[in-house]
């Protein structure tokens, strides 16, 4: 998490200290307290400088619900910028007798480095279900605190996002006025191919809209949006002014989508 914090703060060119606001979207954090985001900012060297710290658990929809979160809490801060992080050991919560869902998912962290513009207005979406037998971290005893295994119902997750995330999508397409045309990518959570081709399919997208990268990392979670972000960007692949939608689902059930303009 750190590191990508660092290596966000430094393309960005913004100095350190006029961060106001740290998130760290993660379900797999390393204790109960501090924070994830309080250790990064230690890290960081920023323990003098006056922020707003806290971790977000919403598991791989975890980034979005931060951007939002960020969004509307850098309103009232108009000189100062949010890091907002999504970083997942899922290492740590996995399974290895279960070959249906080890072998799918990865660990990593991604950043971004984001400030409120004058009168701009946040086109996000997020809702949630409490519905825990479709995915899942959860401990066999049930009074025990900390979960101990990551369990995953493969054909609901499938079911349920093909559904889902075209419905957030164009949520957002419809409160920025606009259509799935208008955008240059589609940056969806990275948990299986065939959930973003088969979302790209129903909603007509373009070829390579709707962009992948799982093949080479696996489902990080929370990390994956930021990570394909850092890629598209990093291979020059973004212009000013393109429109992205990013749209995450994930345990809880939670699931959202948010747009920006590069």
């Amino acid at each position: 998490a750190a590191a990508a914090a660092r290596q966000a703060i430094q393309n960005s060119g913004i100095r350190s200290q006029d961060i106001g606001l740290l998130i760290v979207a993660t379900f797999t954090p390393d204790n109960f307290t501090p924070s994830v985001a309080c250790m990064v900012q230690r890290e960081l060297g920023l323990n003098d400088v006056s922020m707003a710290a806290f971790d977000l658990n919403a598991a791989c929809s975890g980034f979005i619900y931060s951007l939002v979160a960020a969004g509307g809490m850098l309103a009232s801060m108009p000189e100062k910028y949010g890091l907002v992080i999504g970083a997942e050991v899922v290492s740590r919560t996995i399974d290895y007798t279960d070959r249906g869902t080890c072998i799918l998912f990865g660990d990593g962290a991604g950043a971004a480095v984001i400030k409120h513009k004058g009168n701009a207005r946040l086109f996000g979406y997020l809702d949630a279900k409490g519905d825990e037998e479709i995915l899942c971290a959860k401990s066999a005893d049930k009074t025990a605190y900390m979960p101990q295994k990551l369990s995953m119902n493969g054909r609901d997750v499938y079911q349920f996002a093909v559904e889902i995330v075209p419905r957030c999508i164009q949520n957002v397409l419809d409160q920025a006025d606009c259509t799935l045309d208008d955008i240059r990518y589609v940056v969806c959570h990275q948990a299986n191919s065939r959930i973003i081709t088969t979302a790209a399919e129903r909603m007509g997208a373009s070829p390579g809209q709707f962009v992948q990268n799982i093949e080479t990392y696996g489902n990080t979670s929370a990390a994956s949006i930021p990570i394909l972000l850092d890629e598209l960007n990093r291979g020059g692949k973004l212009s000013r002014g393109d429109r992205i939608i990013m749209a995450g689902f994930g345990g809880g059930l939670t699931w959202g989508a948010v747009m920006l303009e590069w």
